[in-house]
């Protein structure tokens, strides 16, 4: 939609010069970073009233004085609009403007209402990639007897100063509450209103207003944390105040919840960190800057918006960001401290027993950690350090997060992320979708455009997103092809890094060329496959020659004749060559061999992933489960007491964030290959629904459930007496093949028990 469709004649307005309140949180040029924009409508026992709104970054919108914005850090991260310092000198694909649409009816009173919409931060201002200035724009439907009055936008609504002073996404948030009047959010007299200067016109946005089922971000009942520490220390004047020191119970991303006394000087400092240190206060190695401060002393007498009186009791919470940690410190008075954990309002939809604690906590650790990780509408990286849509991480992860998560809407938007990030000039896919100047590489991040759709139509059985940008993956396709020396992919753009695979126990051995060429052999295939869907079948001989050119190429780069190995098998290289169809049962042999005497995994999140899923095909699934509960990779995460996954193996090349998803990759394999919930090759959607479990000797009992979209799908297997009974529960209407000891049976819909 343009934003006339969507918003009729609505302006964007921003703050102008704001000068009536002391200590506002102003710009060099006196304009509020954090405005609030109040405008009144008027309802005569209407049928429904629909309020469409968006504040750039992200936004508050209030009725009357009660919050009625629903999901948190609203709207929804996309690349908004062109902008003016655009780094890389791309043009990207496409720009798009997520709009909230929310149901105000219940809270709309008879005669005049008061919206307020406090707005600001959030990406479309952030430092690292900034699109512009705060701005906000709205309209409201009045719905009666069939017919629609619509209230806009306009220069006639106020501007007020907010709360919030400072601000980094990543970093900080800064409160006070000087100045700051609550009846700003709500009624105030009309003579103490008109004490407040009017909204300008912004600049309208040149982009596409869409709507979107994607989940915003919820936030859990508010639950008291652990005080582990007290006592008292001095503040930045040398007076002694007292601090709490709080354990949440695991490595979360959320938000406190501070009740403050009432006082003159009342205010508190909080510090967030992952660890807790030997006397136990926050491990500031791993504070990752996180911050959040709030000052009281708000309020007015009424006669002069902005004015001082004593403060009051107020409780306090980070109003424009989230922050990741388990341990935080609390510098000042308190009466009350609560958490509530906050992410996309994803429902796990899975479950996984077994008799290892090691695989049920990769289980319980991989859900935490990706949920920790869905903010805005996106699957990020980490939830504090760069909070940013990583294509590579993204594509690694997709699977495992569709099998144990209800995330179909989630992977929708991001796709048309991936997609809009695409340079229409070379076809270059970002690193980072929204695009962010960020680290990456050809092949390993930017073949997302190609796997996350392709998984996205195998999982939900849905071919749009795939058929929509089918010609782009052609065209990522040509930039790789643009990037290659002999057939290998060996560069990205000028200037910017050329990864395979990242984050391995010792420093990367494997060439970014094997890695990145892997990657594009196997995104030909996805696509060969789409074309035959689309009936593109004229595209599939020069697919099938390029995929054929590059395996030839790849083995002829990378092969070792004298041993049968790639790259001396070392970071699963066997592993990469075996799954495109290079290497022989030599080469398979060596692989079992060199994992069976190692003993874990020296592979990065690449290769964790492509030599799990390889053991099981070649038949060795026991060896990959004994890689996942073996010491040295995730054993090790849960014997250090870590309750989400590390950015790094421990005893790696680094330690940085202790909260990315991407590791989990392994955790499609339970459901795929342990619990054996699967689909036949030509199946999509699992409407060929096979259950093929594996069961590992060194397992006695196994359950698990998958919400497929027939339904709820689930299986168990236990060992008893040297036989093994195992049930499939099957939905209504559904039927399925169960596979098992080479033999092939008949599911009904219902309980399915076999014993052998």
């Amino acid at each position: 939609m343009t934003q006339k469709e969507m918003f009729g004649g609505a302006l964007w307005l921003a703050a102008g010069p704001y000068s009536a309140a002391t200590n506002a949180n102003e710009d060099p040029s006196g304009t509020p970073l954090f405005p609030i924009l109040r405008a009144h409508f008027n309802v005569n026992n209407p049928d429904r009233v629909i309020l469409r709104a968006v504040g750039l970054g992200f936004f508050h919108a209030y009725v009357n004085g009660v919050e009625v914005t629903g999901a948190r850090f609203l709207p929804l991260s996309t690349d908004y609009e062109a902008r003016a310092d655009y780094p890389t000198g791309e043009e990207l694909h496409g720009h798009r403007l997520i709009v909230p649409e929310i149901d105000i009816t219940r809270c709309v009173r008879e005669g005049d209402n008061v919206l307020a919409l406090y707005f600001g931060g959030g990406w479309y201002t952030y430092e690292g990639g900034r699109f512009g200035d705060p701005k906000a724009i709205y309209c409201i439907d009045v719905e009666k007897d069939g017919c629609t009055e619509r209230f806009f936008s306009s220069e006639k609504d106020r501007i007020a100063p907010g709360f919030v002073k400072t601000y980094h996404l990543t970093q900080f948030e800064n409160q006070n509450f000087d100045g700051f009047d609550d009846r700003f959010l709500g009624d105030m007299p009309p003579e103490d209103e008109a004490l407040l200067p009017n909204a300008v016109p912004a600049k309208p946005m040149e982009t596409e207003y869409v709507f979107s089922d994607c989940p915003g971000d919820s936030a859990s009942e508010p639950f008291e944390p652990l005080l582990i520490n007290k006592g008292t220390k001095k503040d930045d004047s040398g007076r002694e105040i007292p601090f709490a020191v709080y354990d949440a119970g695991a490595n979360i991303s959320a938000i406190p919840f501070i009740t403050i006394p009432g006082s003159d000087k009342g205010g508190i400092k909080v510090y967030f960190s992952e660890e807790i240190a030997p006397e136990l206060m926050p491990d500031m190695r791993f504070n990752h800057r996180q911050c959040f401060t709030a000052v009281l002393g708000g309020g007015n007498s009424g006669k002069n918006p902005g004015g001082n009186i004593t403060s009051k009791k107020r409780t306090v919470s980070p109003a424009f960001t989230w922050f990741a940690f388990r341990y935080f410190i609390v510098e000042g008075e308190t009466e009350k401290v609560l958490i509530s954990k906050v992410h996309a309002d994803v429902p796990v939809t899975s479950t996984f027993d077994s008799d290892s604690d090691v695989l049920n906590w990769i289980y319980r650790a991989y859900i935490n950690t990706q949920l920790s990780n869905m903010h805005a509408g996106i699957p990020s990286d980490c939830p504090h350090i760069e909070r940013r849509g990583y294509t590579g991480d993204g594509q690694l992860t997709c699977h495992a997060a569709m099998s144990a998560l209800g995330a179909k809407e989630f992977y929708r938007k991001w796709i048309n992320d991936i997609s809009d990030c695409q340079d229409i000039k070379t076809g270059h896919v970002q690193y980072t979708a929204p695009y962010l100047h960020s680290g990456g590489g050809p092949g390993a991040w930017g073949c997302a455009i190609v796997e996350v759709p392709y998984r996205f139509y195998k999982e939900y059985g849905d071919l749009e997103p795939a058929a929509r940008l089918y010609s782009q993956m052609l065209e990522y396709f040509r930039y790789l092809k643009d990037h290659s020396l002999n057939n290998i992919v060996v560069s990205d753009k000028k200037g910017e890094w050329c990864l395979g695979d990242w984050c391995t126990l010792t420093p990367t051995a494997l060439p970014a060329g094997f890695v990145n060429n892997y990657y594009f052999i196997k995104s030909l295939r996805r696509v060969i496959e789409l074309a035959r869907l689309l009936g593109r079948e004229q595209d599939i001989p020069e697919l099938e020659n390029l995929a054929d050119i590059r395996l030839k190429a790849t083995g002829g780069a990378y092969y070792n004749t004298w041993d049968c190995n790639f790259l001396a098998n070392i970071q699963g290289a066997n592993a990469f060559a075996l799954d495109i169809g290079l290497g022989n049962e030599i080469t398979a042999r060596h692989l079992v061999e060199y994992y069976r005497a190692l003993g874990r995994y020296d592979t990065g999140i690449c290769g964790t992933d492509v030599l799990t899923k390889v053991l099981f095909d070649i038949g060795e699934g026991d060896l990959a489960v004994s890689l996942m509960v073996s010491d040295g990779a995730f054993a090790t995460w849960m014997k250090a007491g870590f309750t989400t996954f590390s950015e790094y193996w421990i005893n790696s090349t680094c330690d940085r964030s202790h909260s990315h998803p991407m590791f989990g990759s392994v955790i499609a394999y339970f459901f795929e290959r342990l619990l054996g919930i699967t689909q036949a090759a030509d199946s999509a959607g699992y409407r060929k629904l096979v259950i093929k479990p594996f069961i590992p000797s060194s397992l006695s009992k196994l359950s698990g459930s998958r919400e497929l979209p027939c339904g709820k799908v689930s299986v168990s297997y236990e060992k008893t007496d040297g036989r093994t009974r195992c049930e499939i529960v099957l939905p209504a209407e559904k039927h399925a093949l169960f596979v098992f000891g080479g033999n092939e049976f008949e599911l009904s819909p219902g309980v399915n028990v076999f014993t052998f």
